[in-house]
């Protein structure tokens, strides 16, 4: 082919791309969230998918396609039509935890899927129950060199935030805590304001009510500073502990061959959402998240360092898929 044609068919395929954002969506969007109704993951979707079918004059339908630790979900979207309407609103157990767990998977997280944009960062908060005789992590590794085998932490399996903090600070400091799995967030947490476990993490909306109550006390959280509604509540970093944050985080990602152009189109429109003032303050700020909303290509180098660390934690831990 000659020069010219080659310039030709090149510039007709931008332009071909070019029309096919301009055009998206031409139908309805499916935003596949592979976790249950009611949690935090599809809380944020909903009201997002909501937002968004304002923006493009279309339905965009959440799609709970929960089971197989995030991989039914996942996979649905990996094979998915690579033209946007077929999204995947997940975690990073899904990307970053999941490739290290899973010897076998039926997708390529890395390979199958577009990272579209980062939604948020997800603060846990290192919570212990009132009984527990220290307020700080320094002061939690002390009481547990000095009285060894007398703690515990509940978890929602291996493998899971909890897990992987708490195993990986044993690691660190020589401690020793027991591990008390549970089937999942709220039941661990639940536990811990009961008594049954003596250590977890919550999320920051849902444990400042605790706090208040008494029911639960804050040693740490998960973040690079310190969030506006714990001032008092140290960062990991500032109690001495930076390595063993999980650092968890919720995102959009497309089918892997999906249009550059669509992937921005999303990507901007979802960025616009996010800086809504009322949807910031309701929910993400409100809720203690930080809102991301960065480009696909800033999102990618994300998830290459996260899948590294996450990969350290887990062999710290010695997490095994359940």
């Amino acid at each position: 082919m000659s020069l010219p044609k080659i310039l030709l068919a090149t510039c007709l395929a931008a332009f071909a791309v070019l029309v096919h954002a301009q055009d998206f969506p031409a139908r309805a969007v499916r935003v596949v969230v592979p976790y249950p109704p009611g949690g935090g993951v599809d809380g944020l979707a909903r009201p997002l998918a909501e937002r968004l079918s304002r923006l493009w004059n279309q339905p965009v339908v959440v799609d709970n396609r929960a089971g197989a630790a995030t991989q039914i979900g996942g996979d649905a979207v990996a094979k998915a039509a690579p033209d946007g309407h077929t999204l995947l609103l997940t975690t990073d157990s899904t990307i970053t935890s999941n490739p290290h767990l899973y010897p076998k998977m039926p997708f390529d997280p890395i390979r199958d899927l577009a990272p579209v944009t980062q939604l948020i960062d997800l603060h846990q908060m290192v919570v212990a129950h009132p009984s527990v005789g220290a307020s700080s992590m320094q002061e939690l590794v002390a009481l547990a060199r000095a009285k060894p085998g007398a703690l515990n932490y509940g978890s929602y399996g291996s493998g899971s935030q909890p897990h992987l903090l708490f195993e990986a600070l044993k690691a660190q400091t020589g401690v020793q805590i027991a591990h008390i799995p549970y089937k999942g967030i709220a039941p661990a947490l639940t536990a811990a304001i009961a008594g049954e476990v003596q250590l977890t993490l919550g999320g920051a909306a849902t444990t400042r009510g605790h706090f208040q109550t008494g029911r639960l006390k804050p040693l740490a959280i998960a973040r690079q500073e310190r969030l506006p509604l714990y001032p008092d509540v140290p960062t990991l970093r500032e109690a001495g502990f930076p390595d063993v944050d999980p650092r968890p985080w919720f995102g959009v990602f497309a089918p892997a061959a999906t249009p550059r152009a669509v992937i921005e189109r999303i990507r901007r429109d979802i960025a616009a959402v996010l800086a809504e003032p009322e949807f910031r303050e309701r929910e993400i700020t409100g809720k203690g998240y930080t809102g991301v909303g960065n480009t696909p290509e800033e999102f990618a180098a994300f998830i290459r360092a996260d899948l590294e660390m996450k990969g350290r934690l887990i062999r710290v831990s010695g997490a095994k898929a359940e």
